[in-house]
Parts: structure tokens; C-alpha cells; sequence
């Protein structure tokens, strides 16, 4: 049993905006120590915390292990910061390294320098300790060393994940900018959306929403299908690691028909979705129909609308969208009455032509891109004609 101690630290990013969110499923995990910050969470716990937050973390793109924080003055304080450290005795030198560095007003000249010296670092303790070090590999590492400095403080993290956690194992095809796997969740999650209630994405592309949506309504482990980097640490526990694995598919529900609902306009949109879904083992769980967004409506009474429209980033694109966003506002108001819309999207136009009121208007980031998740509540008799003709119904 190599679980102890119960106070490692650990840092887990996440999408900026999601921070909170994040925060509150630490939490429900029984993490420690909890503490939001720009970009992601600080807690405590222990390799089992480790184990469990990297299996079932919806939000976190990694989780990192907090080996140091040191003040620093120059490049010597971090390269002796970081070979004081006891790189051996975590893993063997035969795993190939990855150094990635981040800094906030860092006051030395180069960063390129800085990561070079504390890759020199781990690789002389190595050398130090059995005459071997590790080769770099900067495209698919065994192991990523995770550095941040700001103003004063120097500290480093050895990524307990791998690859990020939003590589499910899932995504067989995709568009050309797919949302990724825990903003969608993160998403999600802000709405409201429980399972059995009905849901909605009417361009829904590689189907990220669906997916996530229905990994959530029947308990499925989001880290199931992958490995993780700490499986490669000395102090792997595998008996406690296989434990929660088989725990985690014991919790699974059986796969049935839920009302979740995607449409998308183009084909090959949907045939994306359909292989994802199908990756995912998840195909008969949810209807798919190819369908003009403007050309649908809604059977239930109620029920949550949750999509990531395009928006224009070719020339052209613009103009066809001005005069799709007040359509769109359209069908909403008179046809999906009493329900609550979610709009994400990177387009400032959109709030502004879409002709409805946002009643939240939510920031939050796809990976370096500001965006923002507007909640709209359709209220009934809002532009309802009379005599106005029976669109199809996707749900």
C-alpha cells in the first residue's frame, strides 16, 4: 500500500470560466484543500485522490503533482531548485520527458533558456544517481514536467495524466474546430441539464454535446477508455488503481434510449457524430436526424437547447451569418416556447442580431479563443403567429 501521504499537492487546469465549476466536482471527490484560481484548482489528497479526480473528471484538463515552490532570483536558483529534487526515485530514466514552461511577469529574458536548464537538471540527477537520463521527446513524452513562474515564486509539477483529459478516447472524426470534451461538460453543467431531461443540440457537428450528455446519464467514467502517465510512476499502486477502475465500471448504467437529440445541416457532420457515438458505445441512446436548424421544433413542453453555431471566420461567412443569427432568434421564440436555450459562441455579433434577450451571458474560453455561453428562457407568446405551418419535429 503506497497511498500515503494524504497532503501531495495538486494543481488541475481547466478551461478559463469553468473554474468554479471544477471546484464544486473536487469537492463531491472528497479533494482537500480546495481553492479555485485563474485557469484551474489547487487541492490536497492522496494517490488515490490522484487516481479517482483523473478517472472522473469531467472539467480538469490535467492533474498535476506539485513536487516544488521555491522563490528565485535567476536561472542557478531554478536549475538547484529543481535537480534537489528526487527524480529517480518517481521514474526510471528509460521513460522519455517532455519540459513545458508558463510564466506571468517573469522578470528574466528567456524562457527557451529557463526550460532548457531545468531539463538539464532532471537529466544530470539521473546521470548523478545510475549513469542513464531520460531522452526528450517532444511530441508523445512517457513523461511532461510542468514548470510556472511568476514575479517571484518558481514551481514545478509533474503531470500525473498524460495526454489532457479531454482526449476521452472517443473522438474518432471531427470537424475542423471541434469543441472540446470538458468545456462541453463544463457547459453542460451551467445549463442545468440533468439526465431525463430533454436535450437538444440542432448543430450538433461531431456530436460532443450528445456524447458528454449521455456519458453523464449513465455513469460513465470519463477516463475509462485510456492510461494515464502515472501508471508509468514508481509509486503506482496498480491493485488500488484495478480496484477503482472495476469500481468505476460496476457504476455504469446500461445503455438505453435517452431524449437527447443532435441535428446538424450537412451530412458529413452527422456521419462524424454517428462514428463518435459509436466509438463511444453509445449510438442507440441517442436520436440523430439530418435537419436545417431553422426547420425544427420542439415536441416537448419543455426542455434544454444547448449549441456551438458556426461563426464567421472566412470571408463571406460573416454576411450569411447576419442574416442567419435573427432567424435562428426566431425559431426559437416560436417554437420551442418554455424552454432554455444555450447559445455558445466566440461571434460578438451574435448577442446583438440573434433578436432575444440574454438573461446570463457567461464568459468562458475555448482554449485561447473568448467566448461567451448566452442563456436565453423562451418565454411563451413571444412572437407566436397564427395559422404559422408545422415544422418538422426532431424530439
Amino acid at each position: 500500500m503506497r497511498l500515503k501521504p494524504d497532503s501531495l499537492q495538486f494543481f488541475a487546469p481547466c478551461p478559463r470560466g469553468l473554474e468554479a465549476v471544477l471546484a464544486s466536482e473536487l469537492t463531491a471527490m472528497h479533494a482537500t484543500a480546495v481553492q479555485a484560481t485563474s485557469g484551474g484548482v489547487h487541492f490536497q489528497g492522496n494517490w488515490l485522490t490522484c487516481y479517482h479526480v483523473n478517472l472522473h473528471s469531467r472539467i480538469a484538463s490535467r492533474v498535476l503533482w506539485q513536487v516544488t515552490k521555491k522563490p528565485y532570483r535567476n536561472e542557478q536558483d531554478i536549475y538547484d531548485a529543481t535537480i534537489a529534487l528526487p527524480w529517480p526515485e518517481w521514474f526510471p530514466p528509460e521513460l522519455t520527458i517532455r519540459v513545458n514552461l508558463a510564466a506571468v511577469q517573469c522578470p528574466l529574458r528567456s524562457l527557451e533558456y529557463i526550460t532548457l536548464k531545468i531539463k538539464d537538471a532532471v537529466c544530470d540527477k539521473f546521470r548523478k544517481a545510475s549513469g542513464k537520463r531520460p531522452s526528450v521527446n517532444t511530441v508523445a513524452p512517457d513523461i511532461r514536467i510542468h514548470g510556472f513562474l511568476d514575479a517571484r515564486q518558481f514551481t514545478l509539477y509533474l503531470d500525473t495524466s498524460g495526454e489532457a483529459l479531454f482526449k476521452r478516447g472517443y473522438r474518432k472524426s471531427s470537424g475542423s474546430a471541434p469543441l472540446r470534451e470538458n468545456l462541453a461538460a463544463g457547459i453542460l453543467h451551467l445549463s442545468g441539464w440533468k439526465p431525463g431531461i430533454p436535450l437538444l443540440d440542432p448543430m450538433c457537428g461531431s456530436g460532443t454535446f450528445l456524447i458528454e450528455a449521455a456519458e453523464m446519464a449513465f455513469k460513465i467514467a470519463p477516463g475509462l477508455r485510456r492510461h494515464f502517465a502515472f501508471e508509468q510512476f514508481k509509486q503506482f499502486d496498480q491493485i488500488q488503481w484495478h480496484k477503482l477502475r472495476n469500481q468505476a465500471s460496476s457504476a455504469q448504467l446500461p445503455v438505453a434510449q435517452l431524449p437527447v437529440y443532435g441535428s446538424d445541416l450537412y451530412g458529413y457532420a452527422l456521419a462524424d457524430a454517428r462514428i463518435n457515438l459509436e466509438a463511444a458505445g453509445l449510438l442507440e441512446a441517442v436520436y440523430l436526424k439530418q435537419a436545417n436548424a431553422l426547420e425544427i421544433s420542439a415536441s416537448q413542453s419543455q426542455g434544454i437547447l444547448v449549441t456551438n453555431p458556426p461563426y464567421g471566420v472566412r470571408i463571406g461567412e460573416a454576411e450569411l451569418l447576419t442574416e442567419f443569427y435573427p432567424k435562428l432568434g426566431d425559431v426559437l421564440k416560436n417554437k420551442f416556447t418554455g424552454w432554455n436555450a444555450y447559445i455558445f459562441t466566440a461571434d460578438p455579433s451574435l448577442a446583438k442580431t440573434i433578436r432575444l434577450k440574454a438573461s446570463r451571458r457567461i464568459p468562458l474560453f475555448n482554449g485561447a479563443l473568448e467566448c461567451r455561453l448566452l442563456e436565453y428562457k423562451i418565454i411563451a407568446g413571444s412572437m407566436r403567429t397564427k395559422n404559422e405551418p408545422d415544422n418538422e419535429s426532431l424530439c
